[in-house]
């Protein structure tokens, strides 16, 4: 029995795609961390989630959830026949798997050791999933409830960072039934808003991200339709100014001692596009430049604000903090990102390979970091 215990190895549940409009981007980042998965030291079991919600087994072939000739992959066509599904065990006390066909009786999958998720925006990344995994007594990677809903949620995000004194930049919110019930009063703010603070804006839906439903809007005349733009994704929207100065990405990566920030990462202007946006990130391959070219002080204040972000919500595993440089040398926090892409163009991976942790390492860490632990308070 002993040698059996010793040569088990952890059994890693790799959850993605989703019912969000950031769909085909967990499938891409499915790929990549399917592919870097140590396979002599882990068993995988690829666990795909469709637009409607069906969680089912799919196949385990990373060169298939690539973008391919500006195509988008899904997990229907990655799934393994039929319609059935896979469920985990809502008895803590087991981790085992089930999956389910119309008219069969339920085969029993094993147990999982870990979930890695790897979903990205609402039912997956805002705490929905990792609630379900807490109930289900299962360890998985990076944040937890708490955090997982303050991070995808860009208006409570905002006020937790104030409340613990970091820079954010000037915003707006617009609830669901401020739009709905009196969009004249709502649109009157938005543009006292700009009055104050200056055309143009940006109007994004408040819980979504990969850039989907944002728009840079220069003037009255753009804001309805870029108000209705955002709301297809999320009825509450923010609005934010136009902060001038750098994009600078950077990386927390929790270790044994505690996070650690990466060395960080500049967006340089997108002269294609009018600003870093989906097809921007995603199509057309904008590349960053790791390390970003800041002095030694500029460097360690940022990598001091990223890890100081990362503990105001509560963060474990992993988070990519995205900031502003603005023109008098001030950082201003724009947003985290509590599962930041892991695609092969993505910066997180990549200020983390430039700091010494290959890609690999990286995703082995964030394994070892969500087994040692244990789900329920902590």
């Amino acid at each position: 029995m002993s040698s059996e215990t010793s040569s088990h190895k952890p059994r890693v549940a790799v959850v993605f795609g989703g019912r969000s409009s950031e769909h085909a981007i967990s499938v891409v980042t499915a790929g990549a961390v399917l592919a870097a998965i140590d396979r002599d030291k882990y068993d995988v079991l690829p666990i795909g989630i469709t637009t409607d919600g069906r969680w089912a087994l799919t196949a385990d072939d990373p060169g298939r959830m690539a973008i391919t000739d500006r195509r988008l992959p899904s997990v229907a066509e990655l799934t393994e026949g039929g319609d059935g599904t896979v469920t985990f065990s809502a008895d803590p006390t087991s981790r085992e798997v089930v999956y389910s066909e119309p008219g069969s009786v339920p085969k029993a999958l094993g147990e999982v050791d870990v979930v890695f998720p790897v979903l990205h925006g609402p039912y997956g990344e805002d705490g929905t999933l990792q609630g379900l995994l807490e109930l289900s007594g299962v360890p998985y990677v990076g944040c937890g409830v708490l955090a997982s809903a303050v991070g995808q949620d860009k208006d409570y995000m905002k006020r937790v960072f104030t409340s613990f004194g970091l820079p954010v930049g000037p915003y707006e919110v617009i609830r669901p039934r401020e739009w709905e019930n009196d969009p004249a009063a709502a649109r009157k703010r938005i543009v006292d808003f700009a009055g104050e603070h200056g055309w143009p804006l940006f109007v994004k839906p408040a819980r979504a991200g990969s850039s989907m439903g944002i728009s840079k809007v220069d003037d009255p005349a753009g804001l309805d339709a870029a108000v209705e733009e955002a709301r297809r994704h999320d009825p509450k929207i923010i609005v934010e100014s136009l902060l001038r100065g750098r994009e600078i990405e950077c990386g927390v990566l929790e270790f044994e001692d505690g996070p650690r920030a990466s060395v960080p990462a500049e967006i340089p202007p997108v002269t294609a596009h009018d600003f870093y946006d989906f097809e921007a990130k995603y199509i057309d391959s904008a590349a960053g430049v790791v390390p970003a070219p800041l002095t030694a002080e500029q460097t360690a204040r940022v990598q001091e604000l990223a890890v100081q972000a990362f503990e105001a919500a509560s963060c474990e595993g992993l988070v990519r903090a995205d900031f502003f440089l603005q023109d008098n040398g001030e950082f201003v926090i724009n947003e985290i990102n509590t599962l930041p892409g892991f695609t092969p163009i993505s910066m997180y991976p990549r200020m983390w390979q430039e700091s010494g942790v290959s890609y690999p390492e990286l995703i082995d860490r964030l394994l070892q970091a969500a087994l040692r632990r244990s789900t329920g308070l902590r």
